[in-house]
């Protein structure tokens, strides 16, 4: 079995006997002496590389993207024969982790505090005072705040076990309601009576057609006037526009986004100078945390004949 590797993103995989390994540049086209690979292993979105696999590489059995999100995979048309699996579940600590940061830097005023460490101004009546949890009507902290997840699958329960540490009361929103994880679990439909109990609403949501603008002008007018929002999920899940409006009036807390729409984001975007807005550059994956058992999992299974794991259903 020859195997085609990228070299564009940090992955562990010790190749099982009897495996050729082959590392690809996914960036550069693919040599043709290594068009008869039998699967890949890519980053997960277009490249030239994964464009060429998807019409020339015709022995390609299965492709294996290192991201959650298959989109640029899925985007270059590999035939009905190749199963396409996806590395949901590498990236759930890490991005349960950056929502945690985005949160806490948001209402924990880092940026400002950084703005004062630059100016060499110790505001320590402004920033380290006796305060509450609530000063000036805004979150000062996560104890004791209600947070409600959308999008409740891995990654979402592990947000939920992260902020539940944190001592904050943890409600997820998924497809069905019920409980998932010791967390209770509701529908889009009672999104009306949640979110203005919400403090902290931190979106997990993928992009599909029903997703786009999920996070509405009418749904973010829902929110309490302190509320944060936070997305690790896709950038078209939020009606961005609403949301610089909602945040430029005082109508929202903040927002603390890891993802945006378009990326890269432009430089003469609204959300770079819209207030109380934290933006990271979609960092928050980044590391394909246990690949080395997902990929030799997928081997195994793809030499017995059995059904992989994480297959992408298109």
């Amino acid at each position: 079995m020859k195997i085609l590797a990228t070299t564009n993103a940090p992955f562990e995989f010790e190749a099982p006997e009897g495996v050729q390994v082959v590392r690809i540049d996914e960036a550069e086209l693919v040599p043709a002496e290594n068009l008869d690979a039998d699967a890949a292993i890519v980053q997960g979105w277009t490249s030239p590389a994964v464009t060429q696999l998807a019409k020339e590489a015709t022995r390609l059995q299965w492709v294996q993207t290192l991201a959650a999100g298959p989109d640029g995979v899925l985007a270059a048309g590999f035939p009905a024969s190749v199963t396409i699996t996806n590395g949901r579940g590498l990236h759930n600590l890490t991005v349960a982790e950056t929502a945690l940061t985005l949160a806490l830097t948001g209402i924990k005023q880092v940026p400002e505090m950084l703005d004062a460490q630059r100016e060499t101004r110790w505001e320590h009546d402004e920033f380290g005072a006796w305060r509450t949890l609530r000063p000036n009507g805004r979150l000062g902290s996560l104890i004791d705040t209600n947070v409600l997840v959308w999008g409740f699958g891995a990654i979402g329960q592990q947000i939920a076990h992260n902020f539940t540490a944190m001592h904050a009361h943890v409600k997820g929103v998924a497809n069905t309601a019920g409980e998932r994880a010791g967390f209770e679990v509701f529908t889009d439909a009672d999104l009306p009576t949640l979110l203005p109990q919400t403090d902290i609403l931190v979106m997990v949501l993928p992009s599909a057609d029903d997703t786009r603008q999920a996070l509405s002008a009418e749904r973010i007018a829902l929110l309490p006037d302190h509320a944060w929002v936070v997305n690790v999920g896709r950038g078209v899940t939020i009606d961005q526009d609403a949301l610089v409006a909602a945040l430029t009036a005082g109508e929202l807390g903040g927002a603390a986004l890891d993802v945006t729409d378009p990326e890269p984001y432009p430089a003469d975007g609204p959300l770079w100078t819209a207030p109380n807005l934290v933006l990271f550059p979609h960092v928050a994956g980044g590391v394909a945390y246990g690949s080395n058992a997902l990929l030799n999992d997928n081997i195994a299974r793809l030499r017995a004949g059995e059904t992989l794991r994480n297959v992408v259903a298109r």
